[in-house]
C-alpha cells in the first residue's frame, strides 16, 4: 500500500439526476417515467408487451411527481416488472391532482435487460417542473 496517511478517498455517487421533458405535462411525466427505469437498465431492450393499470393522487405537482416515480419503483420491488412506454392522463378534482397511467413493458430478465444501478428511493432533491416555450420540463434527483 506505501508510506503515507493509510487512506484515501473514493468517489461515491449515491444519486441520480434525471431531466424529462414534452410537449404536454403528461408527456414529460411519460417521459419523466421512462427515464426511472433507464437508470436501472437500457429502456430501449424492454418491450412493451404487458400493461399494468397504477394511480397516485397528490396535493401538488411535486408531490405527483414524487409518487409515480415512487409507484414505478414500488412495482419494480414488488412485480419485477420494468416499464418502456406509458400514457398518463393528470386531472385536478376537489384541489388534488390525479395520475392514472398505463404502463407498459414485461418482467426484468439481466441476461436480456443490461443492468446498470439500482434504483432505492425517489426524493425531492432538485426537483423542478416548469412550463416552457413549447412544452413542460422536469427534473427529478432518485438515490441510487
Amino acid at each position: 500500500m506505501g508510506p503515507g496517511l493509510g487512506f484515501k478517498h473514493l468517489e461515491h455517487i449515491s444519486e441520480a439526476y434525471v431531466e424529462a421533458w414534452g410537449s404536454t405535462l403528461e408527456e414529460a411525466f411519460e417521459n419523466a417515467g421512462r427515464a426511472f427505469f433507464d437508470i436501472m437498465t437500457d429502456v430501449n431492450s424492454v418491450e412493451p408487451v404487458r400493461e399494468v393499470e397504477l394511480q397516485v393522487e397528490a396535493e401538488d405537482l411535486e408531490a405527483l411527481l414524487f409518487e409515480w416515480i415512487t409507484a414505478l419503483l414500488v412495482e419494480f420491488d414488488t412485480t419485477g416488472m420494468v416499464f418502456s412506454k406509458f400514457q398518463v392522463t393528470i386531472e385536478k378534482t376537489d384541489g388534488k391532482f390525479r395520475l392514472r397511467a398505463k404502463a407498459y413493458g414485461e418482467p426484468y430478465d439481466p441476461e436480456r435487460h443490461p443492468p446498470k444501478v439500482e434504483v432505492k428511493a425517489m426524493t425531492y432533491s432538485l426537483m423542478e417542473i416548469k412550463q416552457e416555450d413549447g412544452g413542460y420540463r422536469i427534473r427529478y434527483v432518485v438515490d441510487i
